[in-house]
C-alpha cells in the first residue's frame, strides 16, 4: 500500500508513489535519506513501504520542511500551488517568473536535489510531486493562508458556485456558452492563463477595479464586499476576477494572480545565501590575546562563584532552582548583571561543577568534580567550560520568562533547555570560521544568513513564537557568551576558539554559498566520525595547546602599600590568593587586584590558625616591597587581643584574667541580649550558645577565641562543602540523534530484506495465512524437507520466525546446513550467516522462479 496517488497515466519506468521511487534508488541514496532524516529509522522500518509511509507523517515532514534553506522551502511551495504533478518547466517558470531570473536557474536543481534527497519530492522531471502532507501544509486554504499569498484555483473557487452562475461568468468574459460547468471551468481557467487573452481582458477593466487587484495580488487574496457591491467590484464579480468564497468574502482566483504577478509564486525570490558581512579587522595577534584574557577572567569568575558557595551556596527552590534574592546576591558578589550572573551559574552547572546537595536542607554547592577541574591547567580548565558550553541545551537567555503554565523560569530550574541551542552555538561560530582570520561579522548579517538557513514557514500565525524567532534570540545569546568565554576576542573567532570546531566543520573561506559540511553539529555529533567523543576530546586538546602560551603566568609575589593594601599585578599561584584572600579582603579587580588589610581581616587569618609571626613571615617572602609599618602594627596589636577572652560551652561562658574587663562587658547595654551574669572574678556564664556569643562580643569590638572542653584554644577553618558525586546535566537532543556509518548500513539492509521479503512473488501455498500475506505456515516436516532441500539447491526461502521474546518476524534466508534441530543459513535481513532453531520457524515458503 503506498503513501502517495498512483499517477492516472504513468509514463515507462516512471515511479507510481513514493514507495517505489524509494525502492528504485540505491543504497548511497538511502543513506542520505535516513541521515537527514533520522527520525525515519527509529525504529527501523520493515520495508520500503513503511518506510515511504512513514515519511508522509505529518510529524516527519514539519520537522523536514522546518530543517529547509529558505530558497528549498520556497521551491516546495511553488509546488505545493503548482499543479500535481508539476513539470520542471512549470516549477521554474513559478519561481523565476517569465522573464527569467539566472540566479534561481542556477540554484533549482540544488533545492530540488534537496527535496529528492529528502523524499519531499518524487518522480522524473516532467512529473514532479510533492509528497501529499507536504502540500496540505503548505497549500492555500481559509485557516492557512500559503506563504506565497496565492489563493484557490479557479476550480477550487468555483466547486460550490450553481451552474447558472457560472455559466454568466463565462458569457460576460467573452467566452462561448458550454453544456456544463465543468467544461465552463475549464474555458474560465484557460482564460486566466493565457497571457495574451488576459491582457486584452484586464484592459478593459475600469481603474478602480485594477486596484483593487493591485491590493489582493501578493496577499491575503481574500476580501471583504456588501450585498450591492460597488461598480467596478461587479465588474471584477461578473467576470470570475473575484470569486465569492463566502458570504461577503471574495478572492482572487490563483491564476489571474499569477497572471498579474508575472507568473511568480513570491514576491521575491532567495536562491542564494546571504554571505557574512566583516564589521571590523583586527591583527590576529590581537584577537588571541583579548580572546586569550577573557578566558582567563572566566576561570576567575566560576571560582569566585563557586568559592562564595563553598561553605553550601543558596537554597533550592521548592519548585527546583535559584531564588531571584539569591541571584541577585551573586550578581552583586560577581560585579555583573543578573543575566550575566545566570549565564556563569549555568555554565558552572553544565559543566558539572555544580549542583545541589541532596539534603533536607537543600542547597546548591561544588561538587567533587570542582576540585578535581581546580588542579588542572588553566588552558584544560577552560576548554572544560567551552565544550560544555557548546553542547549544552540549557540556555541562560531564557531565565525570567514564562513557561506554558505560566511560571516564571528560574535558573538551575526546569524548563530551560532549548534543544536547537548546541546547532544554533555551533552554526554561528562556523560561520566565523568562515571569515578571514582577525574579521569580526556584522551581527545582523549571521542572523540574516541563519534567517536564510532556517526560516519560518509562512503559514505560522502572526506573532507566534515559533522555530525562528528562538534561533534569532540563541544566535544572538551565541555571540554574547562566546565573548564572555574568550572563545572570540573583539568579535572575531580566535585560533583556539576555530580549533574548538574541528576541522571537519570549518566554512567556506569566502562565507558564501553553503559549506559541504553542514556546520551544524559538534564534532561529537559527526555520524561519520569513528568515535565522536574521541574527536571532540581531541579538538578540545588542540584548542588547549593554542591556548596556553596565550594565559598570563600566575605570580608568586605582591606589592605592599603603607595605606593598608596590597597590590596583584596579575593572577596569582593559587596557594598564594588562598592564604592572602583569608588575610585580606578584595577591594576592587581588573588587571590588578587590590587587597585591603582590616582588623577583621587579620583577626580571620588568626582563627584560621595563623601566628602573628606565621603572618609576618607570609608578607616579608611574598611581597617585592618591604612590609609597611602600619600593616606590621595591625597584625601585631589585632594578635595581642586576639584570645584575651575565651569562650566555651556551658551553655556558653567568658573567661579572662582581666576582671576589669569583664566588667566593662557586663556593663556595655549591647550585651544585654547575651544574658551574661558573673561565675567568678573571671568567668561570666551566658544563655547563648558559644557561636552566638563569639558573634556579639566581635561586635561589641572585642576579639574573643574560642576554645575547647581541655581549654585548648579552637582553629576556626572553614570546612568546604561539597555534594556528593554529580553527572553533568544531559544534553535534551534535538530528535533522533543522527544514525552513524554501522546503524545506516544494518538499517538498509534489514528495510532491503523486509521490501525482498514482501515484494517477492512466492510460489503457490495452500497455507491460507501465507496466501493473505501473513506469516507461512508449514507443518515441521514440510519445514525440515523444504531446508534440506534449498541446501541441496542453494535457493533462499522466506521464512516466519519468532524469536524468544515472542516478536514475529519475517526473513529472506538461503540454507546452508540443517542439523541437531538448526538451520544455519545466510539471512539477508542482517546480511550475515546466523543460526535459527527449527521449533521457532513458523513456516517456509520459496520464492518464484521470476523473483528478483
Amino acid at each position: 500500500m503506498s503513501t502517495e496517488e498512483p499517477t492516472p497515466a504513468p509514463l515507462s519506468g516512471a515511479p507510481r508513489s513514493l514507495a517505489e521511487a524509494l525502492r528504485a534508488r540505491d543504497d548511497g541514496s538511502l543513506a542520505v535519506l535516513l541521515r537527514a532524516r533520522p527520525d525515519l529509522i527509529t525504529p527501523v522500518p520493515t520495508d520500503l513501504t513503511q518506510l515511504a509511509t512513514r515519511a508522509g507523517t505529518r510529524a516527519s515532514v514539519v520537522r523536514a520542511l522546518e530543517r529547509l534553506d529558505r530558497f528549498a522551502l520556497q521551491t516546495a511551495q511553488a509546488l505545493a500551488v503548482a499543479a500535481d504533478p508539476a513539470s520542471y518547466d512549470e516549477l521554474s517558470d513559478l519561481l523565476a517568473g517569465h522573464s527569467g531570473d539566472p540566479a534561481v536557474a542556477a540554484a533549482l536543481p540544488r533545492a530540488l536535489g534537496t527535496l529528492r534527497e529528502q523524499a519531499l519530492v518524487w518522480g522524473p522531471d516532467d512529473r514532479l510531486r510533492l509528497v501529499r502532507t507536504a502540500r496540505e501544509l503548505l497549500a492555500p486554504s481559509p485557516q492557512h493562508p500559503s506563504p506565497t499569498g496565492l489563493g484557490p484555483t479557479v476550480a477550487e473557487a468555483t466547486a460550490g458556485m450553481s451552474p447558472g452562475r457560472v455559466q454568466e461568468i463565462v458569457t460576460t468574459a467573452g467566452l462561448a456558452t458550454t453544456h456544463d460547468s465543468v467544461s465552463a471551468v475549464a474555458a474560465l481557467t484557460g482564460l486566466f492563463t493565457d497571457r495574451a487573452r488576459m491582457s486584452a481582458l484586464l484592459d478593459g477593466a475600469p481603474a478602480e477595479a485594477v486596484e483593487v487587484l493591485s491590493r489582493l495580488v501578493w496577499g491575503p487574496p481574500y476580501g471583504q464586499v456588501t450585498a450591492s457591491p460597488a461598480a467596478h467590484l461587479r465588474w471584477l464579480l461578473d467576470r470570475g476576477l473575484l470569486l465569492p468564497t463566502a458570504p461577503g468574502t471574495v478572492v482572487i482566483p490563483r491564476e489571474v494572480a499569477l497572471h498579474l504577478r508575472g507568473g511568480r509564486a513570491h514576491r521575491r525570490t532567495d536562491p542564494v545565501a546571504p554571505p557574512v558581512e566583516a564589521a571590523g579587522d583586527h591583527r590576529p595577534q590581537v584577537v588571541d590575546a583579548t580572546a586569550a584574557g577573557q578566558a582567563y577572567t572566566a576561570l576567575a569568575t566560576v571560582e569566585e562563584l563557586l568559592k562564595d558557595w563553598d561553605e553550601g551556596g543558596p537554597g533550592v527552590l521548592r519548585a527546583g532552582g535559584l531564588s531571584l534574592r539569591d541571584l541577585k546576591r551573586t550578581a552583586v558578589a560577581l560585579d555583573v548583571p543578573e543575566p550575566v550572573a545566570a549565564f556563569w551559574v549555568e555554565l558552572a552547572y553544565a559543566a558539572g561543577l555544580l549542583a545541589s546537595d541532596g539534603e533536607a536542607d537543600e542547597r546548591y554547592a561544588a561538587t567533587p568534580a570542582y576540585d578535581e577541574w581546580l588542579e588542572l591547567p588553566p588552558a584544560e580548565r577552560w576548554t572544560r567550560l567551552a565544550t560544555a558550553w557548546l553542547t549544552a541545551t540549557r540556555t541562560a537567555g531564557v531565565v525570567g520568562e514564562r513557561d506554558a503554565k505560566d511560571r516564571t523560569l528560574s535558573v538551575l530550574g526546569p524548563g530551560l533547555d532549548r534543544s536547537a541551542a548546541p546547532e544554533v552555538r555551533h552554526r554561528v561560530l562556523t560561520l566565523l570560521a568562515g571569515l578571514p582570520e582577525g574579521t569580526s561579522p556584522a551581527p545582523d548579517s549571521v542572523l540574516a544568513r541563519l534567517r536564510w538557513e532556517r526560516p519560518t514557514r509562512g503559514h505560522q500565525p502572526e506573532g507566534a513564537q515559533g522555530p525562528q524567532d528562538l534561533r534569532t534570540r540563541l544566535a544572538r545569546w551565541t555571540l554574547s557568551e562566546a565573548e564572555s568565554l574568550g572563545i572570540t576576542g573583539r568579535g572575531a573567532l580566535s585560533t583556539h576558539g576555530r580549533a574548538l570546531l574541528g576541522p571537519a566543520n570549518e566554512a567556506p573561506a569566502d562565507g558564501g554559498g553553503l559549506p559541504e559540511t553542514p556546520g551544524d553539529r559538534l564534532p561529537a555529533h559527526h555520524a561519520t566520525s569513528p568515535d565522536p567523543a574521541l574527536e571532540l576530546a581531541a579538538a578540545a586538546a588542540r584548542a588547549a595547546r593554542l591556548l596556553a602560551p596565550l594565559l598570563p603566568e600566575p605570580l608568586d609575589h605582591v606589592l605592599l602599600q603603607a595605606d593598608l593594601t596590597a597590590v596583584a599585578p596579575g593572577p596569582l599561584k593559587r596557594p598564594l590568593a588562598e592564604t592572602l584572600g583569608v588575610l585580606a579582603d578584595v577591594e576592587s579587580k581588573g588587571g590588578a587586584t587590590v587587597y585591603r588589610f582590616t582588623p577583621g581581616s587579620v583577626r580571620r587569618a588568626l582563627d584560621a590558625g595563623r601566628t602573628a609571626s606565621d603572618l609576618h613571615d607570609f608578607l616579608t617572602s611574598h611581597s617585592r616591597t618591604p612590609v609597611p609599618q602600619p600593616l606590621a602594627y595591625l597584625i601585631d596589636d589585632v594578635a595581642r587581643r586576639h584570645g584575651h577572652l575565651r569562650i566555651g560551652a556551658a551553655s556558653a561562658y567568658v573567661r579572662c584574667d582581666d576582671d576589669t574587663m569583664l566588667s566593662e562587658i557586663l556593663a556595655d547595654k549591647r550585651s544585654q541580649s547575651l544574658g551574661l551574669r558573673r561565675l567568678a572574678p573571671t568567668v561570666l556564664a551566658a544563655q547563648a550558645d558559644p557561636a552566638a556569643l563569639l558573634d556579639g562580643l566581635r561586635a561589641m569590638g572585642y576579639a574573643p577565641a574560642a576554645e575547647s572542653a581541655e581549654g585548648d584554644v579552637l582553629i576556626t577553618r572553614a570546612l568546604a562543602h561539597r555534594t556528593p558525586p554529580r553527572t553533568a546535566p544531559e544534553p535534551v537532543p534535538d530528535g533522533p540523534p543522527a544514525p552513524d556509518d554501522t546503524l545506516l548500513g544494518a538499517a538498509i539492509r534489514a528495510i532491503r530484506a523486509g521490501d525482498l521479503a514482501s515484494t517477492t512473488p512466492r510460489k503457490e501455498t495452500a497455507t491460507p495465512a501465507a496466501a493473505a500475506g501473513g506469516l507461512p505456515r508449514t507443518s515441521s516436516a514440510e519445514t525440515l524437507a523444504t531446508m534440506q532441500a534449498a541446501v541441496l539447491t542453494g535457493e533462499a526461502l522466506w521464512i516466519g520466525y519468532v524469536n524468544a521474546e515472542g516478536a514475529a518476524s519475517q526473513r529472506v534466508i538461503a540454507p546452508v546446513r540443517v542439523e541437531g534441530g538448526f538451520v544455519t543459513a545466510y539471512d539477508h535481513t542482517a546480511d550475515e550467516v546466523r543460526t535459527y532453531p527449527l521449533h521457532r520457524i513458523t513456516g517456509v515458503a520459496e520464492l518464484a522462479d521470476d523473483a528478483g
